[in-house]
């Protein structure tokens, strides 16, 4: 059970200040990380705070933002985070950057389970890659004549309604790749990932140009929150 960050009656001293149970490296060589809140660990990357602020009063900036949550890191920007006073360009990346990071933890497990005919297992790798953007993307994932993974790529990112991409360009990368069996994969912002009209127009548009290049559609995935929807499951491909 995640540990609630309890009220303390420090938290208007500075870091200095702080008795040192209070410190979240000294809580850290105490209790390790699971006893630790949320703003110590973030206290901890952030490593220094600013005049006014010490790094875990500058945690807590973060955190009490937007969602109120961890999830800030993913859903704020880098402008967005240095709108906070003590966040400045070098912080705001490396918060950033710790965001990716959970993201690509989160889905290794999944990678080596990947396979073309199971749709689950690959909505469950690009899961946390996807359900927290706030603009669509369409991915590219390629598989070679065995349906062994070869590797995927961004094709385009969309406003926060569509993401547009010609079929051309979807070829022109499996090709490059040589690529036999492709599946499209893009994510819904608003978390519900039932198609729209244009998804499907595209899609079966982009099954009719494969056939022709003899590389196939093997499916086309759409991302929501913890959920996914796949053409292939559905018969929408037929």
């Amino acid at each position: 059970m995640r540990r609630v960050e309890r009220k303390s009656m420090y938290n208007h001293y500075t870091m200095k200040e702080l008795p040192e149970s209070e410190l979240p490296y000294e809580k850290y060589l105490q209790i390790g990380t699971a006893g630790l809140s949320d703003a110590d660990l973030l206290a901890i990357i952030l490593r220094c705070g600013s005049k006014k602020l010490s790094a875990l009063q500058l945690a807590r900036e973060v955190l009490c933002r937007k969602q109120k949550s961890l999830l800030n890191l993913h859903q704020m920007s880098v402008d967005e985070l240095m709108d906070i006073p003590g966040i400045g360009k070098v912080k705001a990346i490396q918060l950033k950057c710790i965001a990716e990071l959970s993201k690509r933890m989160a889905a290794m497990p999944y990678r080596k389970n990947i396979q073309l005919n199971r749709p689950d297992t690959i909505a469950a790798y690009y899961m946390e890659k996807l359900r927290h953007e706030t603009k669509e993307e369409l991915l590219i994932v390629m598989f070679d004549v065995k349906n062994h993974f070869l590797e995927d790529e961004v094709l385009s990112i969309g406003t926060v309604n569509a993401s547009l991409v010609s079929p051309r360009e979807i070829f022109l990368r499996a090709l490059k790749s040589q690529a036999v069996n492709i599946i499209l994969l893009h994510n819904h912002p608003s978390g519900d990932p039932g198609p729209s009209h244009e998804d499907i127009k595209a899609t079966l548009q982009v099954a009719e140009c494969g056939k022709m290049l003899g590389i196939t559609l093997a499916d086309h995935i759409i991302i929501g929150d913890h959920q996914y929807i796949s053409f292939r499951e559905k018969g929408m491909l037929n």
